[in-house]
């Protein structure tokens, strides 16, 4: 059983919390002096991961070939506020829902799962931090996750939690031609859209490269400076707020095809029903 706890705010001004002193060195390391306590060091984590294989070759060529057949299906690729083909320029086919595509969707759905569990272990913040979680200990007392009880547990354990904590969102298959194709506005995927607040639980974005054929192309996250060179089957996450901003640049000699979507947070009512 997974119990999610929120500190109240009153009680978060209630508590004695020790002195932390921020210092950043020129080399963008983080160094935190607690009172009482040595400075401790840690190289900057940039909480971008890609895993290599999510989803083999051959299906990847599949899907390629099948979206190449059905273009009649296909729209225009959409930013937050609409088609703005000088932001993004693709043609893009929505699967989750479409019943001639449900097969696939399921593939990708337990490709992306086991990847999200992966970062879960290598991030386990992602799911302790914003949430608190609790669950019984051995004698039946509830007591807070801490990131090494990850190490502990199981893959249903994990998976368990991520159910529980977690949705995926739908997917978009998008095309992206050679030389005028891209997404080459830097933009971040965690906004406010609409009453429901749909798109401020995206929690993390993902990215299923189905392609390699061609050149330049690379997905760029801006304060980090990485460049993620697409790799046919290989399953990129990262987070989804200004601090993860990024573009898609404009594949060259070759069109580009990407899965993509989010891994949004359960919606409050379920959370703490």
């Amino acid at each position: 059983m997974v119990i999610l706890a929120i500190v109240p705010a009153a009680a978060q001004r209630s508590l004695a919390l020790p002195r932390i002193g921020l210092l950043v060195t020129p080399q963008y390391n983080a160094e935190v002096a607690i009172i009482g306590k040595p400075r401790m060091t840690a190289p900057m984590e940039d909480f971008i991961a890609v895993f290599e294989n999510a989803v083999d070759a051959s299906t990847c060529a599949a899907i390629v070939e099948r979206l190449r057949g059905d273009a009649a299906n296909l729209r225009p690729g959409e930013v937050g506020g609409g088609v703005y083909p000088e932001l993004k320029h693709s043609r893009d086919l929505r699967i989750t829902g479409d019943a001639a595509w449900a097969e696939v969707e399921q593939q990708l759905q337990r490709a992306v799962f086991a990847g999200l569990l992966q970062y879960l272990r290598r991030y386990p913040q992602a799911l302790i931090s914003p949430l608190m979680l609790q669950q019984p200990d051995a004698n039946g007392r509830l007591r807070r996750l801490q990131a090494p009880d990850f190490e502990q547990m199981d893959d249903a354990a994990v998976a368990t939690l991520a159910r529980t904590c977690l949705r995926p969102g739908a997917i978009n298959l998008q095309w992206y031609a050679a030389g005028q194709g891209g997404y080459p506005y830097w933009h971040c995927e965690l906004y406010p859209r609409d009453v429901s607040a749909e798109t401020l639980h995206r929690h993390l974005l993902w990215t299923l490269y189905l392609n390699d054929d061609f050149s330049e192309g690379a997905t760029e996250f801006l304060f980090q400076q990485r460049s993620i060179t697409p790799r046919t089957g290989s399953l990129l996450f990262a987070p989804t707020a200004f601090t993860h901003t990024h573009r898609g640049n404009r594949p060259q000699e070759g069109d580009k095809f990407i899965a993509t979507s989010w891994i949004l947070f359960q919606s409050a009512d379920k959370l703490f029903a």
